[in-house]
């Protein structure tokens, strides 16, 4: 079992940033892949940014040059840095992770990220 913790949503003007965190505990295995995807009301979930326990980074067109993910291996923690945020950032920020060989997957609890002037 994998435990996920989110932080960091919260309200933000448009051009403001906000920095998620995703702390990971339980039974960590590597390889694997960290991630966040996000859910607006009336919308399909979707990719935000996923980075691998070796550092590979994928990015939505939506959010490239906006938003910087990183992770810290020793602490099994994710970071997403939102930059220049736009009212289409408002959603549901869920936290994710996946083991490559077992192929299971975690879910956090989702942090809402509002972005409004």
């Amino acid at each position: 079992q994998v435990q996920l913790v989110e932080s960091g949503g919260g309200l933000v003007q448009p051009g403001g940033s906000l920095r998620l965190s995703c702390a990971a505990s339980g039974t960590i295995f590597s390889p694997n892949t960290m991630g966040w995807y996000r859910q607006a009301p009336g919308k399909q979930r979707e990719l935000v940014a996923t980075v691998t326990s070796s550092g590979i980074r994928n990015y939505a067109d939506s959010v490239k040059g906006r938003f910087t993910l990183s992770r810290d291996n020793a602490r099994n923690t994710a970071y997403l840095q939102m930059n220049s945020l736009k009212p289409e950032d408002t959603a549901v920020h869920y936290c994710k992770w996946r083991n490559h060989v077992s192929r299971l997957e975690y879910w956090g609890q989702g942090t809402q990220v509002t972005v409004s002037s």
